[in-house]
C-alpha cells in the first residue's frame, strides 16, 4: 500500500502531525450515508498509523462497518498500532484466518505483539499461517519474559565477519534476499557469532571498497541481554543516543537487534503506565475499555482511599470535643489537608519521574530528600504567614492564626519528607513507587495534617 503524500496546496501546519479532523468527519459522513466505497477510499489512502487512529476514534458500529469495507485490503501494520481492547475486537471481526494471512508480512517482533494477547488455540491458528522460519522466530520470542528485550527485538540481523572488506560487505548486501526490511547498523561477529563491534550503514556507503570493516568498527558496543527489561533498554537508548543495539543470549551470541522505532513505543508505554498508576488506575483502564472493566479497575484504589478517609475521620472524631468548642477549626481543617496533599503530590511527581529517568539513585537519595525537606520548610513558612494572616483576620483570633500557621509548616515538612522518601524506599523493597506512593502519601498527609492541627488547637487554644 502506498502512503498518501500531501500536496503543496493542501499543506496545513496545524495538521502536520496526527490525523486530519476533516478526514474523520468525511469518513463518518460517508459511513452514516452508507457510502462504504467512499469511506473505504478515504481509509486506505491513509498511512497505517493514521488508519489505526481513525479506527480508535470511531464508535463501535462505524468501526465495524469500516473494517468490513476494508477487510480485503486491511494493512497488517494497523494491528500493531491499535489499542489492545480495540485490536481484540478488530481481530474478532476479521477472523483469525484472515489475520493469520495478513500478519505473515510483518517482522517477528510485530507478530509477537499481536499474538501474545491471544489464547493458545487462537495463537496456534495464526502461527500455522507463518513459514517455518518465521514461526520458529516468533515462538522463540514468546518464550522470553513479557516486556523483555527478547520480546522486543527483531530476529533478523545483518552480521558479517570482521575480516571482510567494504566491497565484500556491499556485494553481500546487494545479493542477499533475506535482509531485514529496515536496518541501520551492521554487526561484526567472531566465528562463534559473538558481536565484536558495529558499523553504521552510512560509514560503509561513504568508504572505498578496499577498506577493511574492522577499521571502521565501533568497538564500544552496548550489548543488551535478552532478558533485560524493556524499560532498562529504553534508558540505554536514551543515554547512548542509539539507533539500534545488538541483543545477546546467555552465551553472548548475537540473537537479535532492537531499533529505535520500537524504543519510541516503549517510552510511550512506560510513560503512560506511570501516569495511570500515579492516578490509581490500572493499565486496562482506558477510553476503549468496557464500563464494567473500567469500574473494576478503579474500585480497588478507591477502596484504599476510602480507608485513608475513614482513618482521617477517626482522627477528627477523636478531637470532636475541641471542634465543638471552636467551630472555626472545623472550617479551617480542609485548608491544612489540601495544602499538605498538594505539596506532597508535587514532591512525589518529581521523585517518581526522577526514579524513572534514573536520576534519583541510592547515591543521591539522601541529598534529594534533604533538598525536598528544605523546599517544604520554605514553602511552609511562606504559606504559614499567608494562611495564618487569613485565619486571624477572618476569625479575629491571633492564637488561631498561629496554630494553623504552625500546622501548615509541619505538614509541608512532612509532605517534603514523605513525598521524596516514600517512593525511594518502596522501590528499594521491590514495589513500584508509581503504584503505591499515591495512596500511602494521601493517607499520611491527610491524617497527620488533621492530627497536628487539632492537637495544637487542643493544646494551645483550650
Amino acid at each position: 500500500m502506498s502512503e498518501a503524500q500531501p500536496q503543496p496546496d493542501q499543506f496545513d501546519p496545524e495538521n502536520v502531525a496526527g490525523l486530519d479532523p476533516e478526514i474523520i468527519e468525511a469518513v463518518v459522513a460517508a459511513l452514516d450515508e452508507a457510502d462504504t466505497e467512499k469511506a473505504k477510499t478515504l481509509a486506505i489512502s491513509l498511512h497505517w498509523s493514521d488508519l489505526a487512529d481513525l479506527l480508535e476514534t470511531l464508535n463501535h458500529d462505524r468501526r465495524e462497518n469500516l473494517v468490513e469495507a476494508i477487510a480485503a485490503e486491511f494493512p497488517a501494520n494497523v494491528l500493531t498500532e491499535l489499542d489492545e481492547s480495540v485490536r481484540e475486537r478488530v481481530i474478532e471481526q476479521l477472523g483469525l484466518s484472515h489475520v493469520a494471512n495478513v500478519v505473515s508480512d510483518l517482522e517477528a517482533d510485530d507478530v509477537i505483539e499481536i499474538v501474545e494477547e491471544l489464547d493458545y488455540a487462537e495463537r496456534e491458528e495464526v502461527l500455522d499461517a507463518l513459514s517455518d522460519d518465521d514461526r520458529s522466530m516468533v515462538e522463540e520470542g514468546l518464550s522470553y519474559p513479557e516486556d523483555s528485550a527478547g520480546r522486543l527485538m527483531q530476529r533478523s540481523v545483518v552480521d558479517m565477519p570482521s575480516h571482510w572488506s567494504v566491497g565484500q560487505a556491499i556485494d553481500f548486501l546487494r545479493e542477499a534476499d533475506d535482509l531485514p526490511r529496515d536496518f541501520y547498523d551492521i554487526f561484526l561477529v567472531d566465528p562463534n557469532q559473538r558481536p565484536l563491534g558495529a558499523i553504521p550503514l552510512s560509514r560503509i556507503l561513504a568508504t572505498r571498497r578496499h577498506v577493511a570493516l574492522n577499521a571502521l568498527m565501533i568497538a564500544d558496543l552496548k550489548l543488551i541481554p535478552v532478558d533485560m527489561d524493556q524499560e532498562e533498554v529504553a534508558y540505554l537508548f536514551r543515554q547512548r543516543d542509539l539507533i539500534s543495539a545488538p541483543v545477546i543470549d546467555d552465551t553472548r551470541r548475537l540473537v537479535g537487534v532492537i531499533t529505535v522505532d520500537d524504543i519510541v513505543d516503549v517510552i510511550h508505554e512506560e510513560h503512560e503506565e506511570d501516569i495511570m498508576r500515579l492516578g490509581g488506575v490500572g493499565e486496562e483502564d482506558d477510553l476503549f475499555a468496557a464500563v464494567l472493566d473500567t469500574a473494576r479497575s478503579r474500585f480497588i484504589w478507591l477502596l484504599v482511599h476510602l480507608a485513608a478517609a475513614i482513618l482521617g475521620a477517626a482522627v477528627i472524631n477523636h478531637f470532636s470535643g475541641t471542634i465543638e468548642q471552636m467551630v472555626a477549626m472545623a472550617v479551617l481543617m480542609p485548608i491544612v489537608a489540601a495544602m499538605g496533599g498538594t505539596a506532597s503530590v508535587q514532591t512525589l511527581t518529581v521523585a517518581v519521574r526522577a526514579i524513572a529517568m534514573r536520576e534519583l539513585t541510592p547515591a543521591n537519595a539522601l541529598r534529594t530528600i534533604g533538598k525536598e525537606i528544605v523546599v517544604g520548610m520554605v514553602n511552609g513558612l511562606l504559606f504559614a504567614v499567608i494562611i495564618g494572616g487569613v485565619a486571624w483576620g477572618w476569625f479575629g483570633n491571633p492564637a488561631l492564626g498561629g496554630v494553623i500557621a504552625l500546622a501548615i509548616v509541619i505538614n509541608f515538612l512532612v509532605a517534603g519528607l514523605a513525598g521524596s522518601a516514600l517512593p525511594v524506599y518502596l522501590q528499594r523493597f521491590g514495589f513500584d513507587p508509581a503504584v503505591a506512593s499515591s495512596a500511602l502519601l494521601t493517607s499520611i498527609t491527610d491524617v497527620l495534617g488533621f492530627y497536628v492541627f487539632l492537637a495544637l488547637g487542643t493544646w494551645l487554644l483550650l
